[in-house]
């Protein structure tokens, strides 16, 4: 398996991303470089197969121009919405225009005539880091997503945990305040979600202005369109209810972070999304919770890193990432 690793790291790959109105695409060399990239709008094709020979058409065009020969590439990867990991099909994903179930990968791979794999945009992220970022050093990491919502994806012994239906890892719908008046968006209380999301920043960065007459930068901006990067702004700058909302979410995300620790051992936790850009303002506050809540026998083996995946690039690797892990199933059906 390492002497196949070691062949298939100096490869190229093709990364998908596919989205509810555009597709991009790149493909990827050695280290993670972006050789080139394009695009196509994903709704100019009411019908998947017709998209994907549309894609390939694409893709051809940009490797002439790019001096590369498309049979160069050892695998492609495809990020996109409800993807099932194990069987490559997107299943209820209201934001695509074909009718669901929709076969990515075995579509794409009979058009290309190379491996394809998929993944959601968590786990794509996850073996993003894996192969091009953070995590090259690391088999066992959780990778939390604080974005619009809260995605994740545990990687053990340098395999992505699915589960039966390959709906593992969704850790952000774990349930952290019971008696919460939270409503998350999945129908219960309390979720990660609604607290160390975008939305669930704003949330905590009002309450904390209705609980004081105290001066904030915040209370210029009008509370229906607060967000959160305002409010990592207004940290940044040093104001003290900005600061507090970051410190609060920090210690709500180090206390679930002890708790995940106790079922999967990782190694690290690596954050990414927009919320992970404010690193440096939760961060202390979340090792600090983390090592409070923490089962004594986990102690110190633990790392907190920030994602080192360009933010804009970030999904174009992922795929490509799960392109090379569909390449090693290839060559290696048992790794």
């Amino acid at each position: 398996m390492k002497e196949t690793e070691n062949i298939l790291a100096n490869s190229l790959y093709l990364g998908i991303d596919i989205g509810g109105t555009h597709t991009v695409f790149a493909i990827v060399g050695p280290k993670g470089k972006i050789l080139c990239r394009g695009g196509i709008r994903t709704t100019d094709y009411s019908v998947f197969f017709d998209f994907a020979k549309a894609l390939r058409k694409s893709v051809e065009a940009l490797a002439r121009e790019a001096g590369i020969n498309i049979t160069c590439i050892e695998g492609i990867g495809v990020g996109a919405p409800c993807v099932n990991a194990l069987t490559g099909v997107a299943e209820g994903a209201v934001d695509l225009p074909w009718p669901s179930p929709v076969p990515l990968a075995e579509t794409l791979q009979n058009v290309f005539g190379i491996p394809v794999g998929a993944a959601n945009d968590a786990n794509a992220a996850a073996m993003g880091e894996m192969y091009y970022g953070a995590c090259m050093d690391y088999d066992d990491f959780i990778m939390i997503t604080l974005g619009t919502g809260v995605g994740s994806a545990i990687v053990a012994d340098g395999n992505m945990i699915l589960g039966k239906r390959a709906l593992a890892g969704e850790l952000g719908h774990s349930i952290v305040r019971y008696d919460s008046d939270r409503m998350c968006s999945c129908g219960r209380r309390g979720c990660l979600e609604m607290y160390c999301s975008a939305r669930g920043v704003v949330l905590t960065a009002r309450k904390m202005l209705e609980a004081t007459k105290e001066d904030s930068s915040l209370r210029s901006i009008p509370s229906d369109t607060l967000s959160a990067k305002d409010i990592c702004l207004a940290a940044s700058a040093g104001d003290k209810i900005a600061m507090d909302t970051m410190r609060f979410t920090g210690e709500i995300l180090g206390e679930a972070c002890a708790n995940f620790t106790a079922f999967s051992s990782p190694e690290a936790f690596v954050f990414f999304g927009g919320v992970a850009r404010a690193f440096p303002y939760f961060k202390d506050a979340m090792i600090e919770s983390y090592r409070r809540n923490l089962l004594w026998v986990y102690r110190d083996q633990v790392k907190f890193l920030q994602s080192d995946l360009p933010f804009d690039d970030a999904a174009l690797l992922g795929a490509a990432a799960v392109g090379r892990r569909a390449a090693l199933k290839t060559f290696c059906p048992t790794c």
